[in-house]
């Protein structure tokens, strides 16, 4: 279970995030922040030919709706805590299933998903517990794919049993621990191909399957 305190904050990040909601569509964020992980996540999905997929943290649905349209997998489902991005997901398409839950209760059956992605958020995560829960509701055999802020320098990562903190950036070494300790093999591992001016942003992809 997620400790308390640490679902304080994110329950107050999830509030915010549905206030700025609208901002997060503006056509340069998207293209320059988030389009360089959505385009890792469909690659691999592609190559693993993923039929039964979640978005985990979906927002407003941008990369859900270009699995549904360049994929076109036989089911969807986008899933978020926030109202806000949610409604705007919606407005967006019918061709995705949208679920309000948090990454770490997913509304499931065990073994029923060929593949979970996130991009950009598994920061706010109670990661191991999210991990665990990832593997859960894949089938053997099923792809997990995280893209999310990591730090090029160790020494700029806080331990993650700082719970007082409201995200956590874990470092290359610390995704493969919490992959492997939550039983998957990983298959891949890059820092995201960025445009120079934007590679500031410092993210990781880590990609595993489950035995």
């Amino acid at each position: 279970m997620t400790a308390p305190s640490r679902r304080g904050l994110n329950d107050a990040v999830t509030r915010l995030w549905g206030l700025v909601a609208p901002a997060y569509d503006l056509p340069f964020l998207q293209r320059w922040v988030y389009r360089p992980p959505h385009d890792e996540v469909i690659a691999q999905l592609r190559a693993h030919a993923a039929r039964k997929v979640a978005d985990i943290a979906c927002g407003t649905g941008i990369l859900s709706d270009r699995i549904a349209r360049e994929l076109q997998p036989d089911a969807i489902y986008g899933v978020d805590m926030s109202d806000g991005m949610l409604a705007r997901a919606r407005a967006r398409t019918d061709r995705v299933q949208w679920l309000r839950a948090p990454a770490e209760q997913l509304p499931f059956d065990d073994g029923a998903l060929d593949a979970v992605v996130t991009t950009s958020a598994f920061h706010f995560f109670d990661q191991p517990a999210a991990l665990r829960e990832f593997h859960r509701v894949l089938a053997p055999g099923g792809l997990v794919a995280v893209a999310a802020l990591s730090a090029r320098q160790p020494l700029l990562q806080a331990p993650s049993v700082n719970r007082w903190k409201p995200q956590h950036n874990a470092s290359p070494g610390e995704m493969r621990a919490l992959f492997e300790g939550a039983g998957f093999a990983i298959s891949d591992q890059h820092r995201i191909r960025r445009p120079v001016w934007t590679q500031v942003i410092s993210d990781l992809i880590t990609v595993g399957t489950k035995s």
